[in-house]
């Protein structure tokens, strides 16, 4: 996607900042009500060094936690590829894990590991499926043709899956990943929730609870901010390497250029 498409989004989220500024000023809504964006954006630097830290520990959760995804998702496809007994066994259980809500999951975890283990864990169970599914989906796409012709050959099973069905899933891949990065930050969000007091002084869904028991509500959009902004550039990023690794060789390049 070209830079200047995002123009009408900026202009957009302009006006309704400004109306939101205006609305705040004009009704004089107190700020434990409703905090003006001005005042948010004074309270991201009045508590930068607060809130930024603990948005460093929700990334570090995030993104350990997509690796595990990325980690498990991948071994288990390529285990599905290889085998249709273990897709029929064990896909329906990955989908009993997406389907349940990660919050009812959650105290489960929080019994069972230490709360920063849960945390990650739950973050990356919400990661897990879409590169699990995605990756299972390219591996079975590579084409027909090319595998008979792989077969004729001789080529054993790891050539094909190394030189064949690996990279005929790499869009697939990617395009899950980028599902998957937003998906774990959103985890490691709930993680938090659940952890509770457990995790009192870690990241910012603690600080979030901790500026809504003191009633701090600019705080509180202030962590909500930094949070959207986060999976922003999460998925921002994501979308980057999808379009320099596909945009030389894969048509789908042309839609993400």
């Amino acid at each position: 996607m070209k830079p200047r498409s995002f123009a009408p989004a900026l202009v957009l989220f302009a006006v309704l900042m400004a109306a939101w500024e205006i609305a705040v000023r004009a009704f004089g809504i107190a700020p434990q009500v409703l905090p003006a964006p001005s005042l948010i954006v004074q309270t991201l630097a009045a508590d930068a060094a607060l809130l930024f830290g603990s948005l460093v520990v929700t990334l570090k959760i995030t993104f350990v936690a997509l690796a595990i995804a990325i980690g498990a998702g991948v071994a288990l496809a390529v285990l599905f590829s290889s085998s249709r007994f273990a897709e029929r066994a064990l896909f329906p259980l990955a989908v009993v894990l997406q389907v349940t809500p990660v919050i009812a999951i959650a105290p489960l975890l929080l019994v069972y590991l230490e709360p920063a283990n849960a945390v990650i864990a739950c973050a990356a169970l919400v990661a897990f499926f879409p590169i699990l599914s995605n990756t299972a989906l390219g591996l079975a796409s590579a084409d027909r043709q090319l595998r008979d012709l792989f077969a004729l050959y001789d080529a054993g099973w790891l050539k094909t899956l190394v030189y064949l069905r690996l990279p005929a899933s790499l869009p697939y891949f990617l395009g899950g990943l980028r599902i998957a990065g937003g998906l774990a930050l959103i985890g490691a969000v709930v993680g938090e929730i659940a952890a509770g007091s457990a995790g009192a002084g870690s990241g910012l869904a603690w600080r979030i609870m901790e500026a809504g028991h003191r009633v701090n509500i600019p705080r509180m959009y202030a962590a909500l901010v930094l949070i959207a902004l986060a999976g922003v550039a999460i998925f921002a990023l994501f979308s980057w390497l999808q379009r320099a690794a596909l945009r030389r060789w894969h048509a789908s390049a042309a839609e993400i250029a």
